[in-house]
């Protein structure tokens, strides 16, 4: 049957990389594709690739893409046969699936029941038990008050792992080792459930130490047959979220890997799965050949790259084929894994921020030759605060597992994304560790790792760095808008040298001393055009990116698979931050709280005027779907700035606390 066979046309209910790699699979089978957007996506690449697109909306989810009358409005305006959800946003939701049925569209996923069942922890725990699927010991805590979920919490044993019966991506779960522990990690737990999938329902198992997360894809007919097509080792997280993804897992033999499979086909057929699905299972350490079934995602994974670079199999046709009836094509008999794959997730955050998303414009965006980038943003794409962080996903494939660490490695040397802080540098850094490369990880790796430090940049980023400072100088001059250039000592307009050596800041908080000598004068002659002059930076050698932001001044520089920022500073004020630095006491903590990101307040955990310790949580932030606490950093008396509901800035002082006793403070304080 041919592929015009599949649909005419597909509106994809999603944004960012999914979006842009679903409408890649409709583009390549003739199908007409349908984009729909938010006020903050009206210029995203996933709306000019689309053949159409249809604003639905504010720039908050719940107002666009989890908008349901406004998705299916989008649809029936532009004759979509067919909704191709993604993953998150409506993805799981059963209402949406029964909504497009209602509406006469076909969802490309999952049926009701699969939906309702599946999409619950609980339910779905208790339901593949009956399948013969090995769960993790544990209990709902739908209905129950916090003292009955103590006694039995007791019963289970600690630790625990507190988990949303309704949720997903990690958010909401608390690790709890004491019943001293519970009540707070309870609290939170609800709060983060209720503002992420509206239902606060809880489910507590026994917490597996030092595991690993293994998975299985499936696709399903929806008449209880099922295949699998290998497993995906999804052991290196972070807060329970993903960071890299491999597959075949390096600790799964042959036999293990049909025992995997055929755990998850169970868990797949017993709901009458219809479509790609991936069933998640838990691994002990010492027992890679014991497992415990999590949950199933009713979805496509964001991983789903490593099993198409290992099968072959393009995944979202898959979706199609069986949603219109055809069923799955896909090689016949045991899964052939061919070579080694794996995924770096490329989020817009500060590892040295504690991993706290960044926002901004992408001055410069440029692809590594030779790996699969599936990515959410191009030159000038702004990333906002009102959804998920990552940007893009980077996919090395190679004939075995060292050959494919490697060529990742190198990949991500190559990624360039300048204007917007990444984690690039610190999955650099993880790739790197001795457990990755030996394939001993477990989902603790991350967090036993030292605190990520920002690299300090090399000579070649530094001398680059001039060059932009030393270019800008010329060109403003005493310009009345040159901002910070005007109050470079040793600057003016035209003038043949540097007087003075460039100070610049990077982002570690390291200030360096940088000769510009021999930049200041283009090679062309002068007579020539000005963009004739300034080639050499529009043009930089190879492997060498640079950019200013003009908005900040923030000079960024790519060179030697490394990318970083700088601050032009005066030298005076160069000299006032290292005296600072030199007289700063170590065992000082700054009593003002500031804002880690742009967010808003969603708890207040003491009251103005209270007596608090260190470390004790005075505030959450909640932002690109994620709670950050803010805590005390020394004892002492708190004074409140905000309260709940505020919207704050980055570094915006929300709370002040004072230190208690005056004697104890530094000297000079």
């Amino acid at each position: 049957m041919s592929d015009q066979t599949l649909f005419d046309t597909v509106l994809v209910a999603n944004r960012g990389e999914i979006a842009r790699r679903v409408i890649r699979t409709l583009r390549r089978l003739g199908i007409r594709s349908i984009a729909v957007y938010s006020d903050a996506d009206v210029n995203a690449p996933h709306v000019h690739e689309a053949d159409e697109a249809v604003h639905i909306g504010g720039s908050a989810a719940s107002a666009s893409y989890l908008n349901i009358p406004a998705v299916l409005d989008a649809a029936r305006q532009t004759g979509a046969d067919a909704i191709h959800p993604g993953y998150g946003f409506l993805s799981e939701n059963a209402a949406f699936g029964a909504a497009c049925a209602e509406a006469g569209i076909v969802f490309i996923g999952p049926d009701a029941r699969a939906l309702e069942v599946m999409g619950d922890k609980i339910r779905a725990r208790d339901h593949v038990s009956g399948y013969g699927v090995p769960i993790v010991p544990g209990f709902s805590a739908a209905g129950m008050t916090d003292a009955e979920i103590g006694e039995r919490a007791e019963e289970t044993g600690y630790p625990l792992l507190i988990k949303p019966s309704a949720g997903g991506g990690g958010k909401g779960m608390e690790v709890v080792r004491s019943a001293a522990e519970l009540p707070g990690a309870l609290a939170t737990a609800r709060r983060v459930a209720r503002a992420s999938f509206g239902d606060d329902t809880l489910l507590l198992e026994r917490l597996i130490e030092r595991p690993r997360h293994i998975e299985v894809q499936v696709l399903g007919d929806g008449r209880g047959g099922a295949v699998h097509l290998g497993e995906r080792e999804c052991t290196l997280q972070r807060r329970h979220q993903k960071v890299i993804e491999e597959s075949p897992s390096p600790v799964v033999d042959a036999q293990t890997r049909e025992r995997l499979g055929a755990a998850a086909c169970a868990a797949a057929a017993s709901v009458d799965y219809r479509g790609a699905g991936t069933v998640e299972f838990i691994v002990a350490t010492a027992r890679p050949d014991e497992f415990f079934f999590i949950e199933m995602n009713t979805r496509l994974q964001v991983e789903h790259p490593v099993t198409e670079a290992v099968t072959g199999v393009d995944l979202v046709e898959q979706q199609l084929r069986i949603a219109a009836g055809l069923g799955a094509d896909v090689p016949p008999g045991p899964v052939q894994l061919r070579g080694h794959a794996v995924e770096a997730r490329v989020y817009a955050e500060d590892p040295a921020r504690g991993f706290l998303p960044a926002t901004g414009r992408v001055l410069q965006w440029d692809e590594a030759a030779g790996a699969r980038t599936d990515s959410a943003v191009e030159h000038g794409s702004v990333i906002t605060a009102d959804y998920d962080p990552m940007v893009a996903k980077v996919i090395a494939h190679a004939e075995d597992r060292a050959g494919a660490l490697a060529a990742l490695d190198a990949a991500l040397a190559e990624t360039v994304l300048l204007g917007v802080d990444t984690n690039i540098a610190f999955l650099r850094e993880l790739l790197a560790q001795p457990d990755v490369q030996a394939g001993t990880m477990d989902t603790g790796l991350i967090d036993r790792m030292p605190p990520f430090a920002t690299p300090e940049p090399g000579e070649e980023s530094l001398r680059r760095a001039a060059q932009v400072v030393a270019l800008t100088a010329r060109r403003w001059g005493s310009h009345e808008t040159a901002g910070v250039w005007q109050s470079l000592p040793g600057w003016r307009s035209a003038a043949p040298a540097a007087t003075t050596p460039v100070f610049l800041q990077d982002a570690g908080g390291h200030i360096h001393s940088v000769a510009a000598e021999g930049l200041q004068e283009p090679s062309e002659p002068a007579a020539e055009a000005e963009e004739a002059e300034y080639a050499w930076f529009a043009m930089p050698p190879d492997g060498v990116w640079m950019e200013m932001d003009d908005d900040t001044g923030t000079i960024w520089i790519h060179a030697e698979g490394l990318t970083s920022s700088f601050r032009v500073l005066t030298r005076r004020r160069a000299g006032e931050l290292r005296r600072a630095s030199l007289a700063k006491d170590a065992a000082a903590s700054d009593p003002d709280l500031p804002a880690p990101m742009p967010g808003a307040v969603v708890a207040v955990h003491v009251t103005d005027g209270q007596a608090v310790a260190a470390g004790d949580r005075i505030l959450s932030i909640e932002a690109m779907k994620m709670e950050h606490p803010i805590t005390a950093p020394h004892e002492g008396t708190v004074r409140l700035h905000v309260s709940v509901g505020d919207q704050v800035q980055r570094d915006q002082v929300v709370a002040v606390v004072s230190i208690s006793d005056p004697s104890s403070a530094p000297e000079g304080a």
